[in-house]
C-alpha cells in the first residue's frame, strides 16, 4: 500500500509554538495536527512521513521557512529510525526541542531516544491534553524528564554498548572450525555426525566444543546454541 507523502511548510506564524510532526502514519499524524492547530498558541508548520521528507523540511526552513520550535517525532519510520532525525535536528537547530511520541515502550528504545537528545518521551496512547501540555512545558523551558531518568537512560545505553563490544570480542575468538562445530550443533548433529562432516575424530569435535563453550563463556551446548541464535552466528533451517 502506498503511503501518502506529506512535506509542507506554512509561513506567517507569529508567536505561536511552531511544531513539526514526523510520523509515517497519515491516519495518526493528520488528526494530531488538526487537534494541535485548534490551540491558539500552537501552530503545526511542517509535516513529514519519513526521514527523507523531514530532512527536506529542514533544508527548506533554512531557505525561507520558519524554524521549528518543537518536533514531535515517531521512532519507527519507513526509511530509518527517528533517533537519526532527532540528532540531526538538534545539530542543525540547537534551540529546538524534540518530543518522541511512539508506540514503542521498551526501556532500550526509549533510552536511545533520550541519548539522541529527545527532551521528552510519550506513548502514542497519550491523551491530546497531555501532548499539548508537554509541548507548552518544553517551550517554557521545563524539563519533561527528570535528571535521574536522563542519567539512567545514558547508563543503560552505555551498558548495552559495552555488552555488545564484549560479545563481539568473544565471537572474534572463535576459530573457523569452532564456528563449523557451532553450526553443526545448531542443526542437531551428534558428535559422530559432526566428525563425519568435518573429517575429524570424535575427540577433536569434543575438544572444539569445549573450547567454544569456554570462549563464549557458557556452560552447556544448549546455552551456546541460544547465544549463537541470539547473535546470528548460525543459520537455522525450518523443516
Amino acid at each position: 500500500m502506498k503511503r501518502e507523502t506529506c512535506t509542507e511548510i506554512h509561513e506567517g506564524v507569529g508567536e505561536e509554538s511552531r511544531i513539526m510532526l514526523v510520523d509515517d502514519h497519515t491516519s495518526f499524524r493528520q488528526p494530531l495536527a488538526f487537534m494541535l492547530e485548534r490551540e491558539s498558541d500552537l501552530a503545526v508548520v511542517a509535516q513529514a512521513g519519513s526521514l527523507a521528507e523531514a530532512r527536506e523540511v529542514l533544508r527548506e526552513a533554512h531557505k525561507d521557512g520558519p524554524e521549528v520550535d518543537v518536533a514531535i517525532v515517531d521512532l519507527e519510520l519507513p526509511d530509518g529510525f527517528g533517533t537519526e532525525f532527532v540528532a540531526e535536528l538538534l545539530a542543525d537547530s540547537p534551540n529546538a526541542q524534540v518530543m518522541v511520541l511512539s508506540a514503542f515502550s521498551d526501556k532500550g528504545t526509549l533510552a536511545l531516544a533520550v541519548e539522541a537528545g529527545a527532551a521528552g518521551v510519550l506513548h502514542k496512547s497519550s491523551r491530546i491534553d497531555d501532548i499539548t501540555d508537554a509541548v507548552r512545558r518544553l517551550r517554557s523551558g521545563e524539563q519533561l524528564l527528570s535528571q535521574r531518568e536522563v542519567i539512567e537512560a545514558v547508563r543503560y545505553v552505555s551498558r548495552t554498548r559495552s555488552e555488545a563490544r564484549e560479545t563481539q570480542l568473544m565471537v572474534a575468538k572463535l576459530t573457523p572450525r569452532e564456528r563449523d562445530v557451532l553450526q553443526a550443533l545448531a542443526e542437531g548433529l551428534s558428535d559422530k555426525e559432526i566428525a563425519e562432516r568435518l573429517f575429524v575424530g570424535i575427540g577433536t569435535v569434543r575438544s572444539h566444543t569445549t573450547s567454544l563453550l569456554s570462549k563464549l563463556e557458557v556452560r552447556s551446548r544448549l546455552q551456546a546454541l541460544v547465544f549463537a541464535v541470539r547473535h546470528g552466528l548460525v543459520e537455522i533451517t525450518q523443516h
